[in-house]
């Protein structure tokens, strides 16, 4: 890890290695327990590295948790949020599930137009999205189809994606500050 510090958001039993936990739950892992969606209790800019794997569809605030994640990355740190595809079972079989996002969820954070930057305060560089498809689709190469290429990836999610299903979307953004 070379001393780099980073944060696991909704750690749950899962933490990720050389993480600092944070959870709601006393029954995880988490180093920190608190109702973290009312904001991170850790000083501004602490963090190098902030992983949100399959808590972000549960938060009652996307864009405050997102603020809040960019307050604790340092200039040019790592944000990492693991979601459902809002086409996967998985996205809607959960009652804590208030959000089912897309693989262009988060453009308000990283390339939108000047005129919305009051929707989102926070400024992220997209560096990467990845969308996992259901297995027969990655056989097929779809999957790869979608990762590589921006293009394929719209018309995917316009006109294929309830019929070629997505699994699990992986932002990954840095932190512009």
């Amino acid at each position: 890890m070379s001393g780099k510090r980073i944060l696991d958001v909704g750690c749950g039993r899962g933490k990720f290695p050389g993480a600092i936990g944070i959870d709601i739950s006393t029954a995880t892992q988490a180093d920190v327990v608190c109702d973290w969606s009312r904001g991170f209790p850790f000083a501004d800019s602490a963090f190098d590295e902030i992983r949100m794997t399959h808590v972000i569809e549960e938060v009652p605030d996307i864009m405050a948790a997102l603020a809040e994640a960019h307050r604790v990355a340092k200039p040019g740190g790592w944000l990492i949020v693991v979601t459902p595809h809002y086409t996967d079972h998985s996205s809607y079989c959960s009652p804590t599930h208030r959000w089912h996002l897309s693989s262009f969820s988060f453009w308000f954070f990283s390339d939108r137009p000047l005129e919305y930057d009051y929707y989102a305060p926070a400024q992220f560089r997209q560096v990467r999205v990845t969308v996992k498809l259901l297995q027969l689709w990655r056989w097929l190469g779809l999957e790869f189809l979608v990762n590589h290429s921006r293009r394929f990836r719209r018309f995917w999610e316009y006109y294929l994606c309830f019929l070629v299903r997505g699994k699990n979307i992986t932002f990954e953004l840095e932190a512009v500050k």
